[in-house]
């Protein structure tokens, strides 16, 4: 059973307790929910500017050409082509084309990869690059050296200008190396909350230096996962163990623009066949006809009773003022615009699919 004693704990964990933060296990960690609230956080982040600790994610670097070292046939996004300093987002498959994870590779150099996973499916995803990497490339799990903090919000790219000078040069999913606080770090422009933002990997050991520098800048609060998961439902992506995993492909998943299938990969055929077959399900979108929301686990029925479909993730969009969620329903059934309704035999909400970008708002690409 995992306690807050036995859960792993970020650089930052002493940080989020001083600050009274609400902590839970996530992924094996003991990670803050919360802070002021997860709507105050959550309104912070989409018109100023809020921090985020996710040191717990996963980070793995690859030396080694991308194609004689295995790590082209790994991913689903094509790497040859990658410019030096770009990022690209993609999955990692199974045979049968499910997802062992959800990833981002970053080309650091000609022949040198870092790419980032999620924290719960780091030893997995681990094992799994170990086994198909060939002779010819070079791999490392370097998670347990690298922190990690977002800095997300409208004004995030001038408050972090007071500590990077030359951050303003970075063009969305780029990054570079800078010199923050006297250390060369990776710092990319990628983010999760569907506002302008940037990812700092900086050394587990002084994480908590860049943290606290941040709290001293003017108009900066922090936010923790309750936050997150709202700004970035309200956005429509996708959270692995929800909306992803090894029993879901990535066209189900409403990732195909993500598979690059001019090259192979594992995964490849399942995918094809899947595409010549025609999808069962599909993911959509879900706007309550209320402020109540969609919660995970829950039916997505047809107004006539029929079942159709199950709930994903689900939340009060404080940006909507209303309920929204995530889930996959029958292929027949999936057309933005029909009406729907969620819950269980007893109680049901009314409710109708749409698209998956429920907030189109934000600054991202500012």
């Amino acid at each position: 059973m995992l306690t807050q004693e036995n859960l792993l704990k970020t650089p930052l964990y002493d940080e989020h307790v001083a600050l009274k933060a609400k902590m839970v296990p996530f992924g094996g960690w003991a990670m803050p929910v919360q802070y002021a609230g997860i709507i105050a956080e959550h309104t912070h982040t989409r018109t100023a500017v809020s921090i985020f600790d996710v040191s717990h994610m996963g980070e793995f670097v690859v030396e080694g050409d991308c194609r004689r070292s295995g790590l082209e046939a790994l991913v689903t996004m094509p790497l040859a082509d990658m410019p030096a300093k770009a990022c690209r987002y993609g999955c990692l498959l199974n045979e049968r084309g499910g997802i062992i994870d959800d990833l981002v590779v970053f080309r650091t150099d000609k022949e040198k990869w870092f790419i980032v996973v999620n924290a719960a499916t780091t030893q997995k995803d681990a094992a799994h690059f170990r086994k198909h990497l060939t002779s010819q490339a070079a791999f490392k799990d370097v998670s347990a050296q690298t922190g990690k903090i977002d800095v997300q919000g409208p004004r995030s790219r001038e408050i972090l200008k007071i500590l990077v000078a030359n951050i303003g040069n970075l063009d969305y999913y780029s990054f570079d190396f800078f010199n923050c606080l006297g250390q060369n770090v990776l710092i990319s422009r990628t983010g999760y909350t569907g506002e302008l933002g940037y990812e700092i990997y900086f050394p587990w050991g002084q994480t908590a230096d860049l943290w606290r520098e941040l709290m001293k800048l003017d108009g900066v609060r922090p936010a923790g996962l309750g936050a997150r998961d709202t700004l970035r439902l309200e956005m429509g992506y996708s959270l692995y163990g929800h909306e992803l995993s090894e029993d879901i492909s990535p066209l189900e998943a409403g990732l195909g623009r993500f598979i690059d299938f001019d090259k192979e990969f594992i995964g490849k055929d399942a995918l094809v066949k899947q595409k010549q077959d025609g999808f069962r399900r599909k993911i959509t979108g879900l706007c309550s006809a209320s402020r109540r929301a969609p919660r995970e686990g829950q039916k997505i029925y047809l107004p006539s009773g029929g079942e159709i479909g199950q709930v994903t993730s689900g939340t009060f969009s404080p940006s909507l003022n209303q309920g929204i969620g995530l889930g996959f329903v029958d292929a027949r059934h999936a057309a933005a615009g029909t009406a729907v309704e969620f819950g269980d035999e007893r109680v049901r909400q009314a409710a109708v699919l749409s698209p998956r970008n429920f907030f189109k708002s934000g600054s991202l690409k500012a």
